[in-house]
């Protein structure tokens, strides 16, 4: 029997365990990174936001009218956002949509440059972006219906279409319209991104 005292006993008890892998020597799986794109659709939906409010608010045009009694005598009269109210909501929604838009891109540029703070903002952009949706879509709905009927008009209650007079009005109208259907497609794409990102980190 080998006594206690084997050289070849001893060396392997004096030989130290082997070193587990340290978890920082290990490389952290691989996530994917959606901030390059989120900062850019967001400052795609400020740059359609603010051209669409530009267009909405500069498209004051003043024609000379036909009075209805009487068809000879023409009357000047302007044509302006501010005398439809759905005008006026669809640049409020979209000067909210605006503001939201700057606010945004500041923090996601800040959350690209520190990693630690994008998990923090995910959900809040989820919900922010969500409202923003339904804000953007409804007064684009509203606007739109009101340039439609602008467009064509209405026989069966004797709305008459103004676009015929009004063009370059009209013609304002529906490029900020289209602008901001646009940004609502933008924050679309912006709120599917943040809940499948944090979706992303949940899973992970």
């Amino acid at each position: 029997m080998a006594s206690s005292t084997d050289p070849e006993v001893a060396a392997k008890a004096a030989t130290p365990p082997p070193k587990s892998p340290v978890k920082s020597d290990v490389p952290p799986p691989r996530k994917s990174n959606f901030s390059v794109v989120d900062v850019a659709l967001r400052v795609l939906l400020f740059s359609a936001t603010l051209v669409a409010i530009i267009l909405m608010v500069t498209s004051e045009e003043s024609k000379f009218v036909p009075v209805p009694l009487s068809p000879s005598l023409l009357v000047k009269r302007p044509a302006k956002f501010t005398h439809s109210p759905a005008f006026i909501y669809f640049v409020a929604a979209l000067a909210v949509a605006c503001f939201y838009s700057i606010i945004t891109i500041l923090v996601s540029i800040l959350a690209f440059l520190k990693p630690t703070f994008h998990k923090k903002f995910l959900l809040h952009f989820a919900f922010w972006d969500v409202l923003m949706l339904g804000l953007v879509a409804s007064a684009t709905g509203a606007a739109g219906g009101v340039a439609y009927i602008g467009l064509k008009g209405n026989n069966h209650v004797q709305w008459m279409k103004v676009c015929s007079m009004y063009d370059k009005f009209c013609r304002h109208v529906g490029s900020s319209t289209a602008l901001a259907l646009f940004a609502a497609v933008l924050l679309v794409l912006l709120s599917m991104l943040s809940t499948y990102s944090l979706y992303k980190r949940i899973r992970d």
